[in-house]
């Protein structure tokens, strides 16, 4: 691998790490972690005091296709759907190493579309 390549991935784990270490989810206030990839998107509710996931979803569950957009928000409101039916209001949104941009701020939206608070 290039230097410059090694560089980038190194400073995407920093941002995420510095990102991370101002977050913490509990069971009434979780984590909500994006994971994006080239494909696809993952989303997860995460209770840092246990270390459990409580809800998870990605575009893999979604039966709508359409723009990258489209799906990342049906994600969102997919995920949403799911903290109701646990009674969760309230989660803190984690972008991890990702600006809030795009397919990231595509599902906080459709999180927050739902009732979801963040």
């Amino acid at each position: 691998m290039s230097l410059a390549i090694v560089k980038k991935h190194q400073n995407a784990i920093r941002r995420a790490i510095r990102t991370r270490a101002r977050l913490h989810g509990t069971a009434e206030c979780p984590r909500l972690s994006v994971k994006r990839s080239l494909k696809h998107i993952y989303v997860q509710l995460i209770n840092d005091e246990e270390g459990r996931t409580l809800a998870s979803a990605s575009d893999k569950d979604v039966e709508k296709k359409g723009t990258p957009l489209e799906v990342a928000k049906e994600v969102g409101i997919l995920l949403g759907k799911k903290a109701e039916t646990l009674g969760i209001k309230k989660a803190v949104f984690d972008r991890g190493s990702y600006r809030f941009h795009g397919r990231v701020a595509a599902v906080a939206e459709g999180a927050r579309e739902i009732g979801l608070t963040i």
